[in-house]
């Protein structure tokens, strides 16, 4: 993988912008933390067990294409390299292809975390991919709102409404300081308001949250990453059976299977713990959101219309989730 050029530009100055291969369907089977690692061979082959039986239902689950073909689905998995390193490639991948393996399964590409965050693994972090993302957010503006929030920009907090506002916002003192409740901008009925912290900072390093960086891995499984034109988070062939012993020496993402399906779907979707239910919920907020690039969108219609298939228009509604009692 190249590591060099981690500036990001806008596309629109760039008369070529890089096609990539689509499956029809990206399929996740898991994002463990190393915590999750560090439970031993057995927490894997229970992880992989319990993910089996949801990933044959969303198989099963892809429409039939025109002519009788089949679909092309790939497999990937994602590791926390990024909040934590407690064990190294060379010690942690193998027991993990091996535990998948027992249950029948295969990963076709393995992707680290931290490669959501920055391109080259030199750089600081804010200065790759996620800090290209975040520059694409658009914040949508609630109905009635006066103005008075700071900018994401500075506070790193993105809603999907109007917050309840402090005692000392016009909004409150036009109000006669009543309390106001939150609201979500487009609520049925009632609100269910969410506000997401997508970095913080300590010190001059900067952390992007773990919901940014999974916003930032699902733009990557629907192929709408650019770089100037240029595809980014792209696989890197991989011997399956030599990991090193250093994660920076290990591509972001790697192909293990040479057969595989293309990274990149037309949709996706992820086979989780439970407790990513909440993240997941904020990252369908960030989507909502992001201005992804037009080109890379009109590639993809371009090529699904070529297949004869369906791609929604809204990028969030090309994701799906499978949330497993007791995963």
């Amino acid at each position: 993988m190249s590591t060099a050029g981690a500036v990001f530009r806008e596309t629109s100055a760039q008369p070529r912008t890089e096609a990539v291969p689509y499956s029809h369907l990206s399929l996740e089977l898991g994002h463990l933390y190393m915590e999750d690692f560090a439970e031993g061979p057995d927490r894997l082959r229970a992880h992989f067990a319990a993910v089996r039986p949801w990933l044959d239902a969303a198989r099963a689950g892809v429409p039939g294409l025109p002519d009788g073909k089949r679909p092309r689905i790939s497999t990937c998995f994602l590791i926390d390299d990024y909040f934590s390193r407690l064990a190294t490639p060379a010690e942690l991948v193998p027991p993990l292809l091996k535990a998948a393996e027992d249950a029948g399964l295969r990963i076709d590409y393995l992707a680290r975390e931290s490669g959501c965050a920055a391109t080259d693994p030199a750089a600081p972090d804010g200065g790759g991919l996620a800090d290209s993302v975040f520059g694409r957010l658009v914040e949508s503006p609630p109905p009635g709102s006066k103005g008075f929030r700071p900018p994401l920009s500075r506070t790193g907090w993105l809603t999907n409404g109007r917050r309840a506002p402090g005692l000392r916002t016009s909004a409150a003192l036009n109000s006669g300081g009543a309390w106001q409740p939150p609201s979500e901008t487009l609520a049925r009925g009632h609100s269910i308001f969410v506000d997401v912290e997508l970095w913080d900072e300590r010190g001059e390093r900067r952390t992007w949250s773990c919901a940014f960086l999974a916003a930032v891995w699902q733009l990557a499984r629907l192929g709408l990453l650019r770089d100037n034109g240029r595809a980014v988070l792209t696989p890197v062939p991989w011997d399956a059976s030599a990991f090193p012993a250093d994660w920076d020496d290990l591509p972001h993402l790697v192909r293990l299977d040479p057969g595989a399906a293309p990274f990149s779907a037309y949709y996706t979707c992820s086979v989780l713990p439970t407790r990513f239910l909440p993240v997941e919920h904020a990252v369908r907020i960030v989507l909502e959101q992001t201005h992804v690039d037009e080109a890379a969108l009109h590639q993809v219609a371009q090529r699904a219309r070529g297949e004869r298939v369906t791609v929604p228009a809204g990028v969030v509604d090309r994701t799906s989730y499978v949330f497993p009692p007791g995963l």
